[in-house]
């Protein structure tokens, strides 16, 4: 006999990578999980059909604000616990003078603007009490911004985590906690082969900090351990 989770989990950007082993993890820990994709396809759906009915796909194009409502009506009547957003791309490590404009907006739109949409398209969904988090990067830190090198990577990420702080001003009184997570240089197609963290062994401390920090007031940007990082 199947058992009702008791926690609900929304994770958008679960494809692979960083979000689908979140998607796992949850998973695991008895979360019913909901992770998009933009095809039912691939690494997700073999997870979903291993997980005994506790993680399910839907189909999503983050980028679309038509998607994100017709996701929010396809959802409408679950609670849930955590709305997670994972997304990035990188084009390349170019000074910010040689980026195009094209790929300047391909970037800010998917690192930036669309899991902001996606946050303000979902809560809706995530009880009182609940968590909505985003993953972000070190390397959106201003302050720690000291090397050279994938100028506009850090600037969509800088500028997330500043659209991020005025969700956080604009929905100050909703009663959900606010979580940016910095999971560390992992090796994952974005990160390269030869980061020095393997996703199943920093996704699993970064689910830690999602629970222990549930329930907390205010907007937190965090490492995987649960330590602040400078912004």
């Amino acid at each position: 006999m199947s058992v009702s989770p008791t926690r609900r989990a929304l994770v958008i950007g679960a494809s692979r990578g960083l979000g689908l082993v979140l998607a796992g993890e949850l998973a695991a820990r008895g979360w019913g999980v909901v992770a998009t994709a933009r095809r039912d396809d691939g690494a997700l759906r073999a997870a979903a059909d291993a997980s005994g009915g506790r993680l399910e796909v839907e189909l999503l194009e983050m980028t679309s604000a038509g998607e994100l409502a017709a996701l929010r009506e396809r959802l409408t009547g679950r609670r849930l616990d955590l709305l997670f957003v994972n997304a990035a791309i990188d084009r390349g490590d170019l000074p910010i003078d040689e980026v195009p404009t094209e790929v300047f907006t391909e970037v800010m739109v998917t690192n930036a603007l669309s899991p902001l949409r996606a946050l303000e398209a979902l809560r809706v969904l995530v009880a009182p009490g609940g968590t909505v988090a985003v993953m972000s990067s070190e390397q959106g830190s201003v302050s720690l911004n000291t090397e050279g090198g994938y100028e506009l990577y850090k600037a969509s990420k800088a500028a997330l985590n500043q659209l991020m702080r005025s969700y956080a001003t604009r929905h100050g009184d909703d009663g959900h906690t606010k979580l940016l997570i910095d999971p560390g240089h992992n090796r994952t197609r974005l990160g390269g082969p030869d980061a020095p963290l393997d996703p199943r062994e920093s996704i699993p401390a970064v689910v830690d900090v999602l629970e222990a920090r549930a329930g907390d007031p205010g907007l937190q940007f965090l490492d995987r351990h649960g330590d602040r990082v400078p912004w």
